[in-house]
């Protein structure tokens, strides 16, 4: 049995291709009638909160692996990890990004409190630490529809985009096939670093209309996210990832997709493909 310990895009994603595998898979989430596709494709509900450990402990029994996903919240992560080790769990996967104590993210200290803990509890493990997700783009699709237009405060940096269902396939893959990741450490990219122009040459391209990039301030994009109602925090937090974008801290792409899954990493092309209807 696998546990994926929430059913956010990541999660239910890991946990469909888990259960077409044929090997049993559990997704602990809040509110089950959400999770009524993923119930017909064969994955067993467990309603509970990551908030109570009894709930972790309870949806850990019987689990040989866990898919350890949240956004992040620390205490949350570490009962999860000291809920694995109590219940003899052979291996954690560890959904992440580029994480460190002094980091000026409150997200990325998070994540690093999180990895010393796991490392530190002798669980078997691997750390996924992915780039920026493609689907962020799916927050400004509207306003693409609308104005064929985007602006973030990217600048002329570049970005090694990674296509979610591309990790969610990632930790599928090593939490039924532990072995030979024990202990590693990935950076899942795309196959390309893209500048904010070359990402609106793909939208013109693909959507068959002119599609325009605006580079802003910080304050811009921090107003921007307060705008589709992203909490103060969460939106600083977020514009101060995105400044750090535009001066090169996601111009990076490795062969990690291609090297655990045996295919090409999806392209920003396929993403737009996928959901043109969204931009239109």
């Amino acid at each position: 049995m696998i546990l994926v310990t929430t059913a956010g895009k990541v999660g239910s994603a890991a946990a469909g291709l888990i259960a077409q595998r044929d090997v049993r898979v559990r997704i602990l989430v809040r509110h089950p009638e959400k999770a009524a596709t993923l119930a017909q494709a064969g994955v067993e509900i467990f309603p509970g909160d990551l908030g109570s450990r009894e709930s972790i402990d309870q949806a850990m029994r019987g689990v040989s692996a866990v898919i350890l996903v949240t956004p992040p919240v620390v205490q949350q992560e570490l009962s999860v990890i000291d809920a694995a080790q109590q219940a003899g769990v052979e291996h954690v996967v560890k959904i992440t990004s580029k994480a460190s104590a002094d980091s000026p993210i409150a997200r990325r200290r998070n994540q690093s409190e999180i990895e010393q803990a796991l490392v530190a509890s002798r669980l078997s493990y691997t750390l996924l630490r992915n780039n920026a997700y493609i689907q962020n783009f799916l927050m400004m699709a509207e306003g693409i529809a609308r104005t064929s237009t985007f602006r973030t405060a990217t600048g002329e940096g570049r970005i090694g985009h990674i296509d979610v269902r591309d990790v969610a396939a990632i930790a599928a893959e090593i939490a039924v096939f532990s072995a030979s990741h024990t202990g590693k450490t990935y950076w899942p990219t795309g196959p390309r670093s893209l500048s904010g122009k070359d990402v609106a040459e793909i939208f013109t391209k693909v959507l068959g209309r002119p599609i325009t990039f605006q580079p802003i301030s910080y304050e811009d994009q921090k107003q921007a996210m307060l705008d589709v109602g992203l909490p103060e925090p969460v939106a600083e937090d977020n514009s101060t990832a995105v400044a750090l974008m535009a001066d090169g801290d996601c111009d990076y792409v490795t062969d990690d997709v291609p090297q655990i899954l045996n295919r090409p990493a999806s392209s920003f092309e396929q993403f737009v493909i996928d959901f043109a209807e969204s931009f239109s």
